[in-house]
């Protein structure tokens, strides 16, 4: 900055000259820069206010609008902010094929506790049992004692009723943090096909939802996936069918007095399982624990549909006789000698109930279930050929169906092909295959001779799955199980339900001991495979029970035809109308049989 001086040596010399007094020019000037300092601090100080005038004006501006906000709004608690990475607790629901809610979230709370500012612990711990009846009230109190304990979870998840009772405590070191659980509002229904759902990683103010088996744990990343932005997942289920499919299986299991049950029903053209039923069965929202010895089937978790590999018996009959034809070997007239004996291997060969017959034709196999004449069949065929056609039918692979438990059915098969694995294979021993397995391979029979994959998502379109067998050779396939239910010496007469015209196949197989020591006498695992309308097919059900004893009669029967037949008539009977198959009387009335067999 330039300093002008306040008495310029040139104009003293000038005011001299003049005869002017050099003072007054110095006042002058020091009052001109007196003023010209007061009007630059005067406009510095105005600018200051000005800046701080704005500057107050708008932080009332935002404090009047927030207060604006806040009145506007609905009432809520204020939720503490987290740390880290937040957890993500939405999971997308899954409905039904009609859109029917099978699995939902539900906002609940956890109870959690500081165990240093809990001020009578004692008390506190006795008030919280009554409540929770099942905490270990000395165990809790230790904890509570503990001072190195700063944090402790009492319950990850609390009806609102007990929140009150715990809020009604008052100590200030019983807390809550919300978050959500997996809610199943139908209870047991479809419980091994939903599994269930858990928590994972955990924190006081969320917890993330996490499937822990069945339908919640295949899918459970796309369950999980925010993307979905709250899109259902549709399963190819019938809530209404599986529900009378539940009823009639558990009322049929208790009547047949078995063990356990499974059932399968599943649409020919797409694929669709519109009912997949296991008992015993649990409720997905109090999940049991999985068992810690003994055998897995004993546990109600255990998925006999899918995981459960069993030897289905005679119902594998109808695949030897269909592959026989489609190789042309046999027509259904076709004759076969089935007189004894017959030894592979150096076994014999023999008939249920040590019946013998004579000459059959390939249609009278079926009817009768002969071991012998479906023996022959398949040594025909050869141990090759038979094989590759059983793995077209997908029965050398695990069930390929959307649960984790698909891949613990993975098919028992012998450890050699032999004539004789052959032979038994052919009339369904030495094989042990799931019921999902057994589905898929008459749906193939059903639909005109295409493989289609089950499945439990709701398909749009009928599958084109690969062609399996000729048109025509299914269609002598299913005119040989509509006989066996209603011919009068078939095995399944009991199948006859007035309207719907089914056919099938009957299973009776003698359970093997554990750890492969032989066959039990008195134990059987009975299976009927059917498909209905037997001269449309839409559907094909498969019933199956674990050790069956039906004791109406002067001795215990335990054969198909007296155990699965019967349960699974009634499930044609209830489910036909809810799928929409109309009855038709049109056929004419067929004998009545009291025979039942294999």
């Amino acid at each position: 900055m330039t300093r002008t001086p306040l008495r310029p040596l040139a104009r003293i010399l000038e005011a001299r000259q003049r005869g002017e007094n050099p003072d007054a020019i110095e006042r002058e000037n020091r009052r001109i820069r007196h003023e010209q300092m007061r009007d630059r601090a005067r406009m510095r100080a105005e600018g200051r206010l000005l800046v701080l005038a704005v500057m107050f004006f708008g932080a009332f501006g935002v404090v009047g609008a927030r207060m604006g906000m806040l009145s506007a709004s609905e009432p809520s608690e204020p939720r503490a902010a987290t740390s880290g990475n937040s957890i993500i607790a939405s999971r997308a629901d899954i409905v039904d094929r009609q859109g029917r809610l099978l699995a939902t979230n539900m906002s609940t709370h956890s109870l959690y506790a500081h165990p240093g500012q809990i001020y009578q612990k004692a008390r506190a711990v006795e008030e919280l049992v009554k409540i929770f009846p099942d905490l270990d009230g000395p165990r809790l109190l230790k904890r509570f004692e503990d001072p190195k304990r700063k944090f402790l979870w009492i319950r990850k998840k609390i009806s609102p009723e007990q929140m009150q009772a715990v809020h009604d405590i008052g100590e200030p070191g019983l807390l809550f943090g919300p978050r959500e659980m997996r809610l199943y509002p139908n209870g047991a229904l479809a419980s091994h096909i939903l599994g269930g759902a858990s928590f994972g990683e955990e924190g006081v103010h969320s917890a993330e939802v996490i499937g822990t088996a069945g339908i919640e744990k295949y899918f459970d990343e796309a369950l999980r996936d925010p993307a979905r932005e709250g899109q259902p997942l549709a399963l190819s289920i019938d809530m209404t069918v599986q529900a009378a499919s539940e009823e009639i299986l558990d009322a049929g299991m208790n009547l047949m007095n078995a063990k356990g049950a499974a059932s399968v029903l599943m649409d020919v053209e797409t694929g669709e399982i519109l009912s997949m039923v296991s008992l015993p069965d649990f409720d997905p929202n109090d999940r049991p624990n999985p068992l810690v010895q003994g055998s897995p089937s004993d546990s109600p978790l255990f998925n006999r549909a899918v995981q459960g590999v069993y030897e289905l018996g005679s119902t594998y009959k109808i695949f030897a006789a269909a592959q026989a034809m489609e190789l042309g070997l046999v027509g259904p007239d076709t004759l076969i000698d089935t007189s004894p004996p017959l030894k592979v291997g150096g076994h014999r060969i023999g008939e249920f109930g040590n019946k013998n017959y004579k000459t059959l034709t390939v249609e009278k196999i079926m009817v009768k279930s002969s071991n012998r004449g479906t023996g022959k069949l398949a040594l025909a065929i050869g141990a090759a050929r038979q094989q590759e056609f059983l793995k077209s039918l997908g029965l050398f692979a695990a069930p390929p169906i959307e649960m984790v438990e698909a891949a613990g059915g993975a098919p028992l098969l012998p450890k050699r092909w032999t004539d004789l694995s052959t032979v038994t294979v052919s009339y369904g021993h030495g094989m042990s295959t799931t019921p999902v397995h057994l589905a898929a391979g008459y749906a193939a029979i059903a639909n005109g001779g295409r493989y289609v994959k089950p499945t439990l998502l709701k398909q749009s379109a009928p599958q084109a799955g690969s062609r399996v067998m000729r048109e025509d050779v299914a269609n002598h396939a299913r005119r040989m199980l509509r006989l066996v239910v209603s011919h009068p010496e078939g095995t399944a007469s009991f199948a006859r339900v007035p309207g719907y015209h089914v056919g099938g196949k009957t299973g009776t197989a003698d359970k093997p001991k554990e750890g492969g020591s032989g066959y039990y006498k008195d134990k059987t695992i009975t299976t009927f495979a059917s498909l209905f309308p037997a001269h449309d097919p839409k559907y094909v059900l498969v019933v199956m029970l674990d050790e069956p004893v039906e004791t109406s009669g002067p001795k215990p029967r335990r054969t198909a035809g007296w155990t699965a037949v019967p349960v699974a008539a009634e499930m044609i009977r209830r489910v036909a109308p809810l799928l929409g198959v109309h009855p038709d009387y049109r056929e004419t009335p067929l004998l009545t049989s009291t025979s039942a067999s294999d």
